[in-house]
């Protein structure tokens, strides 16, 4: 039995795992943890705002951008692996985790997206990229998400540039901005719309065809699979790790 904590309640992405996690005949729900909402109980257990009152084996952290990096020196300094669902990883703040993270003790995954059928569509984008001579991703999430552009088409756009895509720059901007941010060469249009969950299309052509590799996710239990399926990774491993591929890979044998 493994015993998982969650970081970040009662956030969307939080509440949809702890229930998956209190479904799950092999993991145990042992702790619940926002600094702000401590003392307070959600469904009759106690949520704690003490990093130390925290006792488990793998943190589930789906915190703000702005304080995950603290819970992560806390989790790290306490010897218990993490697996991370908070948006806006970049290269940098990769780096950042694994310098004070380390490649001894408790395993750490960081995934921009805990939908199979998301991490999917990275994969299949990577596959074409090298096939393809401009490629851009639109990616449209809930109008109150706290970033953009998302982690997942962050990470999506760096696969894309080291299979060898790019987006073609040919054109000047009249408005700044109207081209999107770039990410490694490649054009990200963040899209923040009422009614929407995720939904991330990556964009292609060549001469003479057009390829859109398009993933939409409509609530958060779709994150809820891929989410058990890391902490149960993660859990025997060290360092860090980025993605959900290889947690999928060992699943499957």
């Amino acid at each position: 039995m493994i015993r998982v904590a969650v970081s970040g309640i009662p956030g969307r992405l939080a509440s949809a795992v702890a229930a998956g996690i209190t479904s799950a005949e092999d993991l145990e729900l042992s702790g619940l943890f926002n600094p702000n909402r401590g003392d307070e109980l959600l469904d009759g257990s106690p949520i704690s705002g003490n990093h130390a009152a925290i006792d488990c084996d793998v943190v589930f952290e789906a915190t703000e951008p702005t304080v995950v990096m603290d819970n992560l020196r806390a989790w790290r300094s306490a010897g218990i692996h993490a697996v991370v669902g908070t948006s806006g990883f970049t290269e940098e703040r990769l780096d950042e985790v694994r310098d004070f993270w380390g490649s001894e003790g408790p395993g750490c995954l960081i995934a921009p997206n805990f939908s199979i059928g998301a991490v999917l569509m990275m994969r299949f984008a990577e596959m074409a990229a090298p096939h393809f001579s401009g490629i851009e991703i639109i990616e449209r999430h809930h109008h109150d998400k706290p970033d953009a552009p998302s982690g997942t088409s962050i990470a999506t756009a760096a696969r894309i540039s080291a299979a060898g895509g790019a987006s073609i720059e040919e054109s000047s901007e009249l408005v700044a901005g109207s081209r999107g941010a770039t990410v490694e060469g490649v054009r990200i249009h963040s899209l923040r719309m009422q009614a929407t969950l995720s939904d991330q299309e990556v964009a292609m052509s060549k001469s003479g065809e057009l390829l859109s590799i398009h993933h939409t996710g409509t609530e958060y239990g779709s994150f809820v699979d891929g989410a058990l399926l890391a902490i149960r990774y993660v859990s025997s491993t060290s360092g860090v790790t980025v993605g959900l591929d290889t947690a999928i890979e060992s699943a499957s044998g």
